[in-house]
């Protein structure tokens, strides 16, 4: 009987702590850019201007439709051929946040519409300019409306960091995957590395909570 052994494993520590370091920074990284993007292509997305709204519609439609290791290949593998030459980790970072903010975008334009025009309005007849109504009357709220689909997008996109380890970026898995290769241990190894990301998706859940309570509910219930 095959019994686990994880001291192999646990003697490589340092290894593992490194990998779930990087983790952190390129899914940081993804999505503080997943959500510009996003917030830039709902914006395209409400536009007047047709060829823009079809411009944002092709780009989440090609990424929303295709395996996102496909997409890091193409910017990984494909982009040097056209002259750009990136490093696994910036091409990681980029693939991510192309990919983040196109679900991004769907979740930002969806809260935008569900702003009553009566507010904003409202925040016409009292002499607001469109930047302070977009900001103030329609972003604020909706914000306040998609906070949990923006998290659960989040938590979608730093478990989605995983596939970067395709092109040799040395995140968790990839490391995981290199320890493995060392130690033979394949049940220990990918336990923990599973344990290492159910703990990385509890923080962030935990750092969202505290986050939206600060900054939404209690603004908006006047605490």
């Amino acid at each position: 009987m095959t019994y686990l052994d994880f001291s192999g494993v646990l003697s490589r520590t340092d290894l593992l702590i490194r990998g779930a370091e990087l983790t952190i920074v390129i899914s940081l990284a993804a999505m503080f850019f997943a959500l510009l993007i996003g917030l830039c292509c709902a914006s395209m997305l409400l536009s007047a201007f047709k060829p823009l709204r079809i411009f944002v519609l092709c780009y989440v439609e090609a990424i929303r439709n295709t395996p996102f290791i496909v997409q890091v290949f193409l910017i990984y593998f494909g982009l040097p051929s056209l002259g750009i030459k990136l490093t696994p980790l910036a091409a990681a970072i980029l693939a991510m946040s192309i990919y983040g903010g196109a679900y991004t975008s769907e979740i930002i334009r969806s809260g935008i519409q569900s702003v009553a025009k009566g507010q904003i309005e409202a925040g016409r007849s009292l002499g607001m300019s469109p930047l302070q109504i977009f900001r103030y009357v329609i972003l604020k709220p909706a914000f306040s409306a998609i906070f949990p689909s923006l998290a659960a997008q989040f938590i979608l996109l730093l478990l989605s960091s995983s596939v970067v380890s395709a092109i040799s970026v040395p995140e968790l898995t990839g490391i995981g995957n290199d320890i493995q290769g060392m130690t033979l241990r394949n049940m220990e190894i990918y336990l923990i590395i599973a344990a290492i990301y159910v703990g990385l998706v509890a923080i962030l859940k935990l750092g969202c909570v505290v986050f939206e309570r600060s900054v939404f509910r209690f603004k908006y219930l006047g605490r």
